[in-house]
């Protein structure tokens, strides 16, 4: 049995399983329009997984941080996309699954 959900009950679940800091408000709404997007491109219905998000996605603030974390060899957020998906929430701060 399946359950449509809405962004706010998406934002819900993630506070309700006590993972309600790690991404910011804006980067849940990123991150459920990316899901929801997918779902359209590629008609698979995805089961909504707290934790295996928060596993799979890392929010950054910015590229330096970004950088600490996955080393100097990323220039710039196309770079970043070469190895994996990004997901800009504004011109500073963006998602990636991890790699």
């Amino acid at each position: 049995m399946k359950q449509s959900i809405n962004e706010h009950k998406f934002r819900d679940a993630f506070y309700k399983m006590g993972r309600g800091e790690q991404f910011s408000y804006a980067g849940l709404s990123a991150l459920y329009d990316y899901l929801e997007q997918y779902e359209d491109d590629t008609g698979q219905e995805i089961e909504l997984d707290v934790i295996a998000l928060c596993c799979d996605f890392t929010e950054y603030d910015s590229l330096a941080e970004f950088r600490e974390d996955y080393g100097e060899d990323y220039e710039t957020i196309e770079d970043i996309q070469y190895d994996t998906s990004v997901i800009m929430i504004d011109e500073d701060s963006f998602i990636i699954q991890r790699f």
